[in-house]
């Protein structure tokens, strides 16, 4: 009897101890393709509830003080993350409706979305493109610091007044070692 209870404290200790830690989340970077454009090559930034490309400095506090020129992503249940080792979740959202035009930032923690704001739909396809509910995204000049900032291409030719605006595919690039930062608000 004894030599049974031993065996089953023992059997218990090595379940628990053995059980595997949370997965890490496939992180990645994204950069623009848009050949013989301004944009091509251009990785994204997080800064201001925005998404940009070509954004000088995006001012995020990151972990150890390291420094990071753009934004590490990852896909989990169909809602894009900007990554970050803390318990708060920066979600990236868009806005198609017709006051939004297709407008892509983010929000922090349980901050509340846009009235029409979407969190679900995006997805990283075979070809390791990244897609919000099978539409690409788009980038606008002249927006802070010189930089594009990014919307959703719903075929509108001025989204938000903007003018100029280019598609582009937005290709992920794997990243295994990511920098956890704190994106800023506006």
């Amino acid at each position: 009897m004894k030599f049974q209870l031993l065996s089953l404290v023992s059997l218990l200790l090595t379940a628990t101890t053995a059980a595997p830690s949370p997965a890490k989340p496939k992180t990645f970077d994204v950069m623009a393709l848009r050949s013989a454009s301004p944009i091509h090559f251009a990785q994204v930034s997080a800064a201001k509830s925005g998404l940009f490309l070509n954004l000088p400095a995006q001012n995020a506090t990151c972990k150890g003080g390291q420094s990071s020129d753009h934004a590490t992503f990852y896909v989990e249940n169909e809602e894009l993350v900007l990554y970050s080792c803390e318990g708060v979740k920066q979600k990236v959202f868009v806005d198609r409706s017709g006051m939004g035009q297709g407008i892509v930032g983010y929000i922090t923690g349980d901050a509340p979305l846009p009235r029409y704001g979407e969190l679900k739909g995006w997805k990283v396809d075979a070809d390791q493109n990244l897609w919000f509910k099978d539409t690409a995204l788009i980038a606008c000049p002249s927006s802070i610091d010189g930089s594009w900032r990014i919307w959703l291409g719903l075929g509108l030719q001025t989204p938000g007044g903007n003018e100029g605006c280019l598609g582009f595919t937005a290709r992920t690039l794997p990243n295994a070692k990511p920098v956890s930062c704190r994106y800023t608000q506006l």
